[in-house]
């Protein structure tokens, strides 16, 4: 007998991946120079030479068995104690190494956060458009994911719905900001309004309830945006933090969670994630990655890029007279379909060799996502295909 939840997953696959296959198999028969692969979210900029330069002189002047060794429980106190440092400078917070555990990226971060904070049968919530993988991440450790409706005008909390929903056995709210895949940045009005509501629920059901706060974007944010740290607004607060977007490193996996120093139990929870590890089999990311990564801290790949492919993008999706709420942030977008199912508006888009993901998974149906991390050059060619796109498909549009 094997395990029937996982054998049905595999009618389930993941529609990023599946799209990404398709545009890699057709790459293959016309050349994927000539495929506009919206699909994946894989950082398109190179490392920052520093990340390099810092493998390169580890590799070439540490003791080979401590460099390759097993790295602590709690993973290397070094690493832990300049992420802390960081932090402090960065946003104010007075974070110690105490407070910041070292995980194989972001979705071992939350696999934590989740663990030390909720038990089998608790709810988590989380806010419309999300990034899929929440589903398995929650259900699969015997959670409830329960998924607020979107507020498609502006993609920032539907706070009605939010506080309709919130309930005794919500233990944690999950947020994404800067967000997968709408690019909306939450606004400071935003996270005070949600720290606010939270404090008075704290109160009302007598249990504390935490921010989980996924931050793989925080660092791709465009010029003006308001973008608030979340942690500065709400004492129980877990940042789950990879490096897979700020120094393009998604292969590496590598991340961390960090509470904050205010948050009950804060210090409990760090060294719970020790114990967690052993759970779910996660015990430690790669010593020379920690190692390598504490060099890049305050640095990031050159992001510009991304911010000049969203305008281009924006601005033709505008003119072909798509509804879209322009992203603050990360490297997605996310416009309303030209036709309800977007699934159908999505494969149609295939014969014009353009790889989009219907919005369905994210809990938007009727929208899709664009995934821009991808050359300018390549944008600008395939802006002609979108436009013979909705030219051919979509004639009598509006």
């Amino acid at each position: 007998m094997i395990a029937e939840q996982y054998r049905n997953m595999l009618s389930a696959k993941s529609v990023i991946r599946e799209m990404s296959q398709y545009a890699t198999k057709r790459g293959e028969e016309i050349g994927y120079e000539n495929v506009f692969d919206y699909s994946l979210g894989n950082p398109s900029v190179p490392t920052p030479d520093e990340f390099t330069r810092s493998l390169i002189r580890l590799l070439q002047n540490e003791d080979p068995v401590k460099l390759h060794g097993y790295s602590p429980t709690l993973t290397i106190p070094e690493v832990r104690r300049r992420t802390a440092e960081s932090l402090h400078r960065r946003f104010g917070i007075p974070y110690t190494m105490d407070d910041i555990f070292m995980t194989a990226g972001a979705a071992a971060a939350i696999a934590h956060a989740i663990r030390a904070v909720a038990v089998p049968g608790d709810e988590i919530l989380t806010f419309a458009p999300y990034f899929p993988e929440y589903s398995p991440y929650i259900g699969l450790a015997g959670m409830t994911l329960t998924v607020v409706p979107a507020d498609v005008s502006s993609f920032q909390i539907n706070f009605a719905e939010f506080e309709r929903m919130l309930n005794p056995k919500t233990m944690a709210v999950l947020i994404n900001t800067p967000n997968n895949p709408s690019g909306i940045v939450y606004s400071t009005e935003t996270i005070r309004r949600l720290a606010d509501i939270l404090r008075r629920k704290q109160e009302e059901f007598g249990h504390d309830i935490y921010i989980i706060s996924d931050e793989p974007y925080r660092e791709i944010v465009f010029a003006d945006v308001d973008a608030p740290c979340v942690s500065a607004f709400y004492e129980n607060t877990i940042v789950c933090y990879s490096f897979s977007k700020s120094v393009s490193l998604p292969g590496e996996r590598i991340g961390y969670i960090a509470v904050n120093p205010a948050c009950r139990d804060g210090k409990t929870i760090i060294q719970m994630c020790g114990q967690i590890s052993r759970g779910i089999g996660h015990n430690c990311p790669s010593s020379l990655i920690q190692l390598g990564v504490a060099e890049v801290l305050d640095r990031t790949s050159d992001l510009k890029v991304y911010e000049t492919n969203m305008n281009l993008i924006y601005d033709e999706l505008i003119r072909l007279g798509f509804s879209c709420v322009k992203p603050g942030g990360t490297f997605y977008i996310f416009p309303r379909a030209l036709e309800e199912d977007a699934v159908a508006f999505c494969r149609k888009a295939l014969k014009y060799d353009l790889v989009l993901v219907p919005g369905d998974s994210f809990g938007c149906p009727g929208h899709f996502r664009m995934a821009y991390c991808i050359r300018t050059e390549k944008v600008e060619r395939s802006l002609k295909a979108l436009r013979a796109f909705v030219g051919k498909e979509y004639p009598n549009r509006g």
